[in-house]
């Protein structure tokens, strides 16, 4: 499986977040979102019916009604209720075990040196399990660079 690293330095989560998501919809995969806390993923759940002036990112949380349904679900759990093929980990989430998806996503702040290191430790844990894991940092212009 793969697991690919985001290097966030740049811009903000809420900026690189949704157009990876929409680029995961465009795929047609369902999607997880796994914050590192309840307040976090409320926060997100808002910022994202309101992310462009011209559109929205259609989405759900583990808390609302029917979460099966959504194709874009926010969460605080390891749970999968919407059966998505790709989850992101964001705000120190930790991935954990991440078999049964298409593609993880780890996305962290590179100015958070708790985050910097925690990502460093889950390349080392993941890699070692096996997975093809891929890591991508921020240009000065925001686009996604291969590093590794």
């Amino acid at each position: 499986m793969d697991v690919l690293f985001y290097h966030l330095t740049e811009s903000t989560l809420e900026e690189a977040l949704p157009p990876l998501v929409e680029k995961s919809l465009e795929r047609g995969w369902r999607v997880a979102i796994q914050t590192g806390s309840r307040e976090r993923c409320e926060a997100l759940d808002n910022w994202l019916w309101t992310w462009r002036e011209e559109a929205f990112l259609a989405h759900g949380t583990d808390r609302d009604e029917h979460p099966e349904h959504q194709p874009v679900l926010l969460t605080d759990v390891s749970a999968n209720p919407n059966d998505a093929q790709i989850r992101f980990f964001v705000d120190g989430a930790d991935p954990g075990a991440v078999d049964g998806y298409e593609r993880a996503v780890l996305m962290f702040d590179g100015h958070d040196s708790d985050q910097l290191n925690a990502a460093r430790q889950h390349w080392k844990t993941l890699k070692s399990a096996g997975h093809a894991v891929t890591y991508w940092q921020q240009g000065p212009d925001r686009r996604w660079q291969k590093k590794a």
